[in-house]
């Protein structure tokens, strides 16, 4: 299953393999013949990778928020603020390396209250100061638990931020909304009572894995 987020891409870069396979047809040089389909092979199939979307099994527990991205845990962070969620705030960041799937799922129940895009640079994304300096959008959800604010955040090689939601929208756990193309950063910023369930170096999943679960 791939997303619609790529259809286009995909499109794209099939007709360039097609070409590049037709065109390995008319050349008598083994090595050059060899490189054209390697080439053409190597693209079609990196896109097509990148451009997965797998079904996710989202929990159904109370008092949890999910990762809205797949990818390795890089910072915890605790007594962080955002203009949209407030003060004392939990922070976890997740990279998104350019072999992981990259639609980005809603990480808890609410109502979009808060949209802000920024334009920035296009620092690595595991580097300490994408979160404030690169291109990003930052998504403010208000639920029953509170506010809680995350941010999709463009890489080095990321150049394109998708994000299908508009102010009031209903959202639920886990439903797909958006991604960021080609390498990538999330960060999730939540209410101190949410305490982090995972530790740094940690792999998550999108829409699956649990970040944070409620402590009263």
């Amino acid at each position: 299953m791939f997303t619609k987020y790529g259809y286009t891409t995909i499109g794209v870069v099939a007709i360039i393999s097609f070409v590049l396979i037709v065109l390995s047809f008319f050349i008598q040089n083994t090595p050059t013949k060899v490189v054209l389909l390697l080439a053409a092979a190597a693209i079609l199939f990196f896109t097509l990778n990148f451009f997965r979307d797998p079904d996710r099994n989202t929990p159904v527990e109370e008092g949890i928020i999910v990762s809205p991205a797949d990818g390795k845990i890089i910072v915890i962070k605790n007594n962080v603020s955002s203009d949209f969620a407030g003060q004392k705030l939990n922070l976890i960041s997740i990279f998104m390396s350019p072999l992981d799937v990259h639609v980005n799922r809603i990480p808890l129940s609410g109502t979009i209250e808060y949209l802000r895009y920024h334009q920035g640079k296009y620092l690595a994304a595991f580097d300490e100061h994408a979160m404030s300096k690169n291109e990003r959008m930052e998504i403010g959800i208000a639920s029953k638990y509170g506010k809680i604010l995350f941010t999709q955040v463009a890489g080095f090689l990321a150049r394109r931020i998708v994000t299908e939601l508009k102010i009031g929208d209903a959202v639920k756990t886990g439903t797909r909304f958006g991604m960021i193309q080609f390498g990538s950063r999330v960060d999730v910023f939540v209410p101190a009572k949410f305490k982090p369930y995972v530790k740094l170096n940690d792999k998550v999943k999108a829409g699956e894995s649990i970040l944070f679960e409620l402590v009263e």
